[in-house]
């Protein structure tokens, strides 16, 4: 979920031939029927490899345990809940920081504001605007980037004595 920005429901009902190892992306097909391409890590290609050979199931990537269907909201939180506390993070760190958590080290690295729209399946970039919010990384960027730009505004000759 973290390393695709999936939302809860996208990543418990994903199907194995929605993988596109070839291409490195995974089809999701999320709210509203509507389908996005999103690019797919390799470190997580292997994970969810190695994670298939313990089930092979033919249609779901996180199948049920009885292996009817995929796998139930329930199971995942309690994963979840348990991978979380076993770290000692916060209880307030929730399945969705993971796809918040997303977009915000993807607006850190500079990936564009409507690029990210899309990653995330927003059918408006206000809804993605939630995620544009100053960490404390940005802040200093902000900083240098206005430091270089304005840095000589004020030197002699410029009209203002020093």
């Amino acid at each position: 979920m973290y390393a695709m920005g999936l939302r809860l429901k996208d990543a418990l009902s994903l199907p194995v031939d929605a993988i596109d190892s070839k291409n490195m992306v995974v089809r999701v097909i999320s709210k509203g029927n509507k389908e996005r391409i999103v690019p797919l890590p390799k470190e997580l290609l292997h994970e969810l490899r190695l994670f298939w050979t313990t089930h092979r199931h033919p249609t779901w990537v996180f199948p049920n345990m009885a292996g009817t269907s995929h796998m139930c909201r329930k199971s995942l939180y309690r994963a979840f809940t348990g991978a979380r506390d076993s770290v000692g993070l916060p209880p307030q760190i929730t399945v969705h920081c993971l796809r918040h958590s997303f977009a915000t080290q993807l607006l850190q690295s500079g990936v564009e504001i409507h690029t990210l729209q899309i990653l995330l399946g927003h059918a408006s970039v206000k809804s993605t605007m939630i995620y544009t919010h100053m960490t404390e990384a940005m802040r200093g960027d902000l900083q240098k980037i206005i430091d270089q730009t304005f840095g000589g505004l004020f030197d002699a000759g410029v009209g203002h004595e020093k």
